[in-house]
């Protein structure tokens, strides 16, 4: 079976899909690994190392699509999916929810597809879960990107010149993204508050050494999948409410808030962003799914009353080489997980549980639809 790799074509993509490491671990697998050349030059790996680890280069972009399984990270393009194989595998993020007509195009032309933003979160799937992988250093870089844009150190110092008090990090959202950036704060020196709407995350809040901010918004919770639920509007605005205050207090905010599928809750409005100092800043990492910011712009820094409010795209790129590297195991290590041995093949199970969760198009049909 062959395994093929095309290089992304996405603006200002850095990340690889696939690193030298798993093309190894895929050709001890028996696959036949085909990179498109210059598949690493984000991340600044050269085509001989991927070369070294088994690959076979290919200057053709379309003699790897034409590979019986095609791994890459950005959904594809329509001019992509017209080169692929009738039924092959391709594996990547899809966008479900915003891409009615790409998911049409795959069912037509009998590509099973494979989408790896419904992993299920689940124990066994942990080690494919690319969204958590990713939302993790997005988590640490939003923390990095506010300390170096802020006019304030994060740790308490004791000088000859006096004492100076910790800067107050407010993060809003303790899922994955959320936890790290908790952690990141908390290791920079900073006094962290931090609130979400499942009171089950509290716990994880303070062992990482946060303070919980405590809102009484009736009943909440999560998915099956741990995601949070939507809320009512009468409960987003008591919760943006209790937040102002907060708000108001810090020298950051973070926002991580999203809803699988559905587009982002405004959680600080203008009048919060208004209630803030001058000088303090504002991270929407919600912003490429509409925002949790009212004013935030995807992809710009903006300023409204002396506060800085950052939108900026892919995070998880700004550290492309571990990004890389958390991405391509995940990618391995689905394909690992239903590869048989025997036959040197990927076991197509859909009646296993994660492939039953995520494999969106196949035999000509949209198995899911959103």
């Amino acid at each position: 079976m062959t395994i093929g790799v095309p290089s992304e074509t996405f603006a200002g993509e850095m990340r690889a899909p696939l690193i030298p490491h798993d093309v190894k671990r895929l050709a001890a697998l028996g696959a036949t690994v085909l990179i498109q050349r210059g598949l690493g030059s984000g991340i600044r790996v050269p085509d001989a190392e991927y070369e070294k680890a088994g690959a076979t280069l290919a200057d053709s972009r379309e003699q790897v699509l034409q590979a019986d399984v095609v791994l890459r990270l950005r959904k594809p393009e329509a001019d992509d999916v017209a080169l692929l194989k009738p039924g092959a595998i391709h594996i990547s993020y899809l966008d479900p929810f915003n891409e009615p007509a790409l998911l049409q195009q795959l069912a037509a032309k009998s590509i099973t597809t494979i989408c790896m933003e419904l992993i299920p979160r689940s124990t066994r799937a942990q080690k494919m879960d690319s969204l958590s992988s990713q939302a993790s250093l997005a988590g640490y870089v939003a923390v990095l990107l506010a300390a170096e844009r802020s006019d304030k150190v994060f740790p308490m110092m004791t000088t000859p010149a006096g004492t100076i008090q910790p800067s107050r990090v407010f993060i809003i959202g303790a899922g994955v993204a959320g936890l790290q950036a908790i952690a990141t704060a908390k290791r920079l020196g900073a006094r962290v508050d931090a609130f979400d709407t499942r009171p089950v995350v509290a716990e994880q809040v303070k062992s990482l050494g946060a303070r919980f901010l405590e809102v009484d918004l009736g009943e909440t919770g999560q998915t099956e999948q741990g995601y949070a639920k939507a809320l009512t509007e009468e409960q987003l605005q008591k919760q943006r409410d209790a937040m102002a205050k907060q708000c108001a207090l810090s020298d950051v905010v973070i926002t991580t808030a999203q809803v699988f599928g559905r587009k982002a809750p405004v959680i600080i409005t203008r009048d919060m962003v208004e209630g803030m100092k001058p000088g303090s800043i504002v991270v929407d990492l919600a912003v490429e799914s509409g925002g949790n910011v009212e004013g935030s712009v995807a992809g710009e820094e903006v300023e409204r009353n002396g506060v800085r409010i950052l939108g900026l795209n892919n995070l998880p790129g700004r550290v492309a080489v571990h990004a890389s590297q958390m991405y391509s195991a995940n990618l391995f290590n689905l394909v690992d997980e239903f590869w048989n041995k025997e036959t040197k093949s990927f076991d197509l199970n859909l009646e296993d549980d994660i492939l039953n969760s995520c494999v969106v198009t196949h035999a000509g049909q949209q198995r899911k639809q959103f």
